[in-house]
C-alpha cells in the first residue's frame, strides 16, 4: 500500500457555491487516474459535502471497480449520534451509501474531550469492536482534533485501536492549540500508526504569502509549495498514510508523481520551512506565549491562552474554528464570561490588554 491517500472532503464541484454539486464525471476520471498510478486508499466521512461524498464515492468506486482494487476508509458521524441504538443505524446506512460490504479502515470521527465523553457513554468503541468481530471493519481507529493529553487518555483507555488519524503539517507542528508534534509523539509512544490529514492545511500551505512563496521559489523554482508540505508529512517514520483532498486531475497527477518516491526534506529545506512558518505567524494578533499565568488569577477560569491561540490562527488563515473553540472552553470559562477585573493583566509577562483582546473573540461566540 503506497503512502498516499485520496481524501474525499474537497471533491470537484459543478457549482463552486454548492458543496453538494459534485462533478461526478471529473471525480470518476480522478479516481481512475489515482488507481492507475498504483494508489488505492480512499477516505471519506458521512458529513462531507453535506452528506453527498459517500454516494459520490460509491459511483466512482463500488459501481465501477472491483472491491479488491481499492482500500476504503469511512467514519462514524459522532456529532449526530444521540444514543447507542443509532450506531448500527448510521453504520448500515454507510455500507449502503458507499456500496461496500466492509470497511478496510473505520474511524470514530473527530474525537476530542466532548465527543469522546459522549462516545464512551454510548458505547461507541464497543460497537466498533463488534463490527470488527463480524468482519465489517478490518482496522479500527479514530480521527482526532484536540490536545495531546486528551489523546493520551483515549489511547490509555482504548489500547485496542489499530491506528489514529491526526492533523499534521509543518505550520501546526509546534502550534499550541493543534499540537501536531505532541500528538504525533503520543501516538508513536503508544505504538499506533498515524494517518495524516490536512498535510497542506486546507490549501494554506499551497497558497503562501508572497514573501514565503518567493523564498521557496528562490531555493528550487521547480518545487511547488504543496510539495514541501506533503514531503514533511511523508517523512515522519510513524506515518502510514498521508491524505490529500484533491479536486483537479492536475493535482492527482502532481501528487501521485511526487509521492511515488517522496524525498525526505533536507536540513536546508527544513530551515526554509521554519522561515516560512515565521512569515505566516507574523500576522498573529496577540503576542501570547501561553504561559498560563493569567489563568492562575482569573476568577472565571477563562481559557485565555487557548482562546488567543484560536484567534491568532484565525488572523493567519481567516478561519475561526468553532469546533476548537468548544474544546478550548470545555470545563472552562468563555471569552464572554470576562468581568473586566484586569487581574490577568497584572500577571501577564507580555503585558497584554487581555480583557480588550477577549472582546474580539466574543464576536465569534455570537456567530
Amino acid at each position: 500500500m503506497k503512502k498516499f491517500g485520496f481524501g474525499a472532503m474537497r471533491l470537484p464541484l459543478v457549482n463552486s457555491d454548492d458543496t453538494k454539486s459534485i462533478h461526478q464525471e471529473l471525480l470518476n476520471q480522478m479516481v481512475d487516474e489515482f488507481l492507475a498510478a498504483g494508489y488505492t486508499y480512499f477516505d471519506t466521512a458521512y458529513p462531507y459535502h453535506e452528506q453527498m461524498s459517500e454516494p459520490a464515492m460509491k459511483k466512482a468506486l463500488a459501481d465501477r471497480h472491483e472491491r479488491s482494487e481499492y482500500i476504503f476508509a469511512d467514519k462514524m458521524p459522532t456529532i449526530l449520534v444521540k444514543s447507542a441504538e443509532e450506531y448500527p443505524m448510521y453504520f448500515n446506512s454507510q455500507l449502503e451509501r458507499t456500496g461496500v460490504e466492509y470497511f478496510d479502515y473505520y474511524l470514530m470521527h473527530n474525537m476530542g474531550k466532548d465527543r469522546y465523553e459522549k462516545t464512551q457513554r454510548f458505547g461507541g468503541f464497543d460497537f466498533a469492536a463488534r463490527m470488527k468481530e463480524e468482519g465489517k471493519i478490518k482496522n479500527f481507529g479514530f480521527s482526532f482534533h484536540d490536545d495531546a493529553k486528551t489523546l493520551e487518555r483515549i489511547l490509555t483507555e482504548h489500547p485496542e485501536v489499530d491506528f489514529v488519524q491526526l492533523q499534521i503539517n509543518y505550520l501546526d507542528w509546534d502550534n499550541k492549540i493543534i499540537q501536531s508534534a505532541k500528538c504525533y509523539e503520543t501516538a508513536k509512544r503508544f505504538g499506533k500508526p498515524v494517518v495524516v490529514m490536512e498535510p497542506v492545511k486546507g490549501g494554506t500551505l499551497a497558497n503562501l504569502p508572497k514573501e514565503a512563496e518567493e523564498l521557496l521559489l528562490a531555493y528550487n523554482p521547480k518545487a511547488t509549495p504543496a510539495s514541501y508540505a506533503l514531503r514533511f508529512a511523508a517523512g515522519l517514520d510513524n506515518v502510514m498514510m498521508v491524505l490529500s483532498g484533491m479536486n483537479t486531475l492536475e493535482q492527482v497527477r502532481e501528487n501521485t508523481k511526487l509521492m511515488d518516491e517522496p524525498e525526505p526534506l533536507s536540513e536546508p529545506e527544513m530551515n526554509l520551512l521554519s522561515e516560512v512558518t515565521e512569515i505566516i505567524n507574523r500576522s498573529m494578533a496577540v503576542p501570547c506565549t501561553a504561559c498560563g499565568y493569567c489563568m492562575e488569577v482569573c476568577p472565571k477560569n477563562i481559557a485565555i491562552p487557548g482562546l488567543f491561540g484560536l484567534y491568532n490562527n484565525y488572523k493567519i488563515n481567516g478561519n475561526f474554528s468553532n469546533m476548537y473553540y468548544n474544546r478550548v472552553v470545555f470545563d472552562k470559562g468563555k471569552a464572554s464570561d470576562c468581568i473586566g477585573c484586569h487581574q490577568c493583566e497584572k500577571n501577564c509577562p507580555q503585558h497584554i490588554a487581555i480583557p480588550d483582546e477577549l472582546k474580539h473573540i466574543v464576536e465569534f461566540e455570537r456567530k
